[in-house]
């Protein structure tokens, strides 16, 4: 890939820009030369198509306003590039970039809306999940950021948790949603054949885990899978309702990340599952962090009752 990072690029990029309209330029000056004939005059051309008998489509040159029109499009690309990037590294007289402008509108927005997240990230997780201003910005940094995931109706998808309902592999109070975003996690199932034992033993674990949840499940393979899930103890527990902080799902409820049936379920003990939530702290820094938590957390929890009111300061003692 040095290659391609060598200034050779930056020449060969600048000179087939303007080669080409220069290309542009001669060909058009080419065309300009031929003069338009009047109808009746026998020299003008033809292309030798006739339509309707006397319907004859003439071989003539553009009209001269239009020629003029990529003569001044000719002049604007080349004022442009002298202007702005667009001739290998070569910067421009004005010094644009897509970064710095980027850069730019950071920080008017940050100017223009940075007091007002900073005043939400005074005030408690829950707090600002009960105001609907606050959810109605939370909501706009989850279509923007989450919702590639999780999707815009935050139900999630194959291998995305659902963010709508009650179950977390974390955690789902208000400060672990927010934990979550800011760092991000990694989730990871090892794989578990050689542990579970054979084919077949596989194939009983998967039966016996689709019975833990009332799930339609052979009861015979069942029973001689519960024997062999002590191998999967360690992480979801002897009674299988998981482990948060490990991130190990509850096996007890009907709700999967990667799908609930027994070929799903035997694949994932075979060869394990890997999932990654990225870290958006750099990135959206602590405050718009706070109130995109306050946000997800509402999606699943009742924001119009009212909080309890903080406990009084003791009395000092006598």
């Amino acid at each position: 890939m040095a290659d391609f990072t060598s200034g050779f690029w930056d020449y060969y990029i600048a000179a087939l820009t303007l080669l080409g309209i220069l290309g542009c330029g001669i060909l058009l000056w080419a065309q300009s030369k031929a003069r338009v004939g009047k109808r009746s005059d026998v020299n003008v051309d033809t292309t030798g198509h006739v339509w309707d008998q006397d319907l004859t489509e003439l071989n003539t040159p553009m009209p001269r306003w239009w020629m003029w029109l990529f003569y001044i499009t000719i002049v604007f690309a080349l004022v442009y590039l002298v202007l702005y990037p667009g001739l290998g590294s070569y910067a421009g007289k004005l010094g644009w970039s897509s970064t710095g402008n980027y850069k730019t509108e950071l920080k008017q927005a940050e100017k223009e809306y940075g007091p007002l997240f900073a005043q939400y990230q005074q005030q408690d997780l829950k707090a600002v999940a009960a105001d609907p201003k606050a959810r109605a910005i939370g909501e706009r940094l989850f279509l923007t950021y989450c919702a590639q995931c999780h999707g815009s109706d935050a139900r999630g998808n194959k291998g995305f948790p659902n963010l709508a309902d009650k179950d977390w592999l974390f955690g789902g109070t208000p400060e672990i949603i927010k934990q979550t975003i800011l760092h991000g996690r990694v989730g990871a199932m090892p794989p578990m054949g050689a542990a579970v034992g054979s084919e077949k033993d596989i194939e009983n674990v998967a039966h016996y885990v689709l019975s833990l949840s009332g799930s339609t499940a052979d009861p015979i393979k069942a029973v001689f899978g519960k024997g062999k899930f002590g191998a999967c103890m360690a992480c979801h527990g002897a009674d299988a309702k998981g482990n948060q902080a490990l991130g190990a799902p509850n096996l007890t409820d009907k709700i999967w990340l990667f799908g609930g049936s027994a070929d799903t379920i035997m694949e994932t003990i075979r060869h394990g599952r890997n999932a990654t939530m990225p870290a958006f702290g750099d990135f959206l820094g602590d405050a718009k962090v706070h109130v995109l938590a306050a946000y997800i957390w509402s999606l699943s929890n009742d924001v119009s009752q009212p909080l309890p009111a903080p406990a009084a300061p003791a009395e000092p003692a006598k």
